[in-house]
Parts: C-alpha cells; structure tokens; sequence
C-alpha cells in the first residue's frame, strides 16, 4: 500500500512508519520542519515538507496523488495555544480530507481524542477546552464526506510503554485508562489493512484481545 501521514514526525507517526515500512509498504509523511526530516527517513518514510497551517488543497492534493490511505496523525502538540488546537488539530485535518478528496483517495483515518465533541470536564482550563472542541469538530467534518471512507481512531491516555499487542478497540464510550503509542500504531496498520471497517468512531486502550482479532471482530 501507499500511505500519506500528515503529521509524520509526531510519536505515533514515527512508529506506524516503522511498522508499514517494515512490511513493504510505502510511506510517504508530510512535516513542517525540514529538520525533522532525517528521523523520519531513518523510519523508513519518505519525507516531504508542506506547512498545513499555511498550504491550500491543491498543493497538498499534489502529494497524495496515488496513495491508497491519508492518516491525518498531526496535532498542536504541548505547549501549543488554544489558536493553535484549532489551526492544526482542526483546520489541518479538514485541508487534509479536502485534498484527499481533491486527488482521490477514499481511506482516511484519523487520530482523534476520548471525549472529542463533548463537553470538557470542568477545570481543564482553555487550552484543553480548544483541543477537544478542534478534535471534535474535526471528526464532524468527516462523517459529512460521502466521498472519503473515513475512519476516526480515539486513543486513550497515551504511553511510550513497549508495545502489548493486546487492546480494547470498539465503539465508543469504553472507558478511561491508557494505551501504549506503539499498540495505537500496530492498530492503525491493521486498520488500514481492514477495507470494510470504515465510517466508524472507535476508542482504543490496552487490554486483553490480540490487536488483529480486535480488528477482525469490528467485520
């Protein structure tokens, strides 16, 4: 397969990269920092540089040409303000699935939040209010693109912990607790290897079930 992440120097996305590469896939990650570029080729991703927050469709359109799947992984990331969240966590993933659209490619998947689109507990404070609502708007521009088969991904509170290779992957809401970054992508690798899951909204966690029959039983 070929696969364009946005967002590939980010944790999960250096991870996914190393797991798609590994099993012959090409990738293809877009970044805003050139000098980001070489860990990302040392995963095995070829990188190409494009701000998200100051690109317009058609150039990214240009960058997918081919590809069978986007995973949209960027995200404001720590530190980041409230204008940010929704410059990138939100504005990204809608130019994102405009130039998916734009050059033809149906898969999607996106790396959300728990809790996106709800109301956010009490005492966040403003910048976690921004980021659930930018996730959570996000996704909602999604569900409304008959032209993409989309796929929204919802990890749990995420960990640099070794991969478990046992999850809990269903349909919304499955609780709180944490998943490991490298389970979130040997997830996502099967995901995208599971054509007819798609246009669902699903948690993850670690737990108990293999990785590939958490994904086989969402068939």
């Amino acid at each position: 397969m070929d696969i364009v992440i946005a967002g590939g120097h980010g944790k999960i996305a250096l991870r996914l990269s190393r797991l798609l590469a590994a099993r012959g896939d090409t990738v293809l990650s877009i970044i805003r920092n050139p000098g980001h570029a070489d860990g990302v080729r040392a995963a095995g991703a070829e990188p190409v540089v494009a701000d998200l927050e100051s690109a317009d469709a058609g150039e990214v359109a240009g960058h997918l040409s081919g590809a069978d799947a986007v995973v949209f992984a960027a995200g404001a990331g720590p530190g980041s303000g409230a204008t940010r969240k929704d410059t990138v966590d939100r504005a990204a993933s809608v130019l994102m699935a405009d130039a998916a659209e734009r050059a033809g490619v149906r898969g999607f998947v996106q790396i959300s939040a728990m809790g996106a689109g709800e109301p956010p507990a009490a005492g966040r404070g403003e910048v976690w209010e921004a980021y659930i609502r930018a996730k959570g708007e996000a996704e909602d521009d999604l569900r409304r693109r008959d032209a993409l088969d989309w796929l929204i991904l919802r990890p749990g509170r995420l960990t640099d912990d070794p991969a478990t290779g046992r999850v809990r992957l269903a349909e919304p809401p499955l609780g709180h607790d944490a998943v490991t970054r490298e389970d979130v992508a040997a997830v996502i690798a099967a995901l995208l290897d599971a054509g007819d899951v798609r246009r669902r909204t699903l948690d993850l966690l670690n737990g108990d079930t293999p990785v590939e029959e958490a994904v086989a039983a969402l068939r």
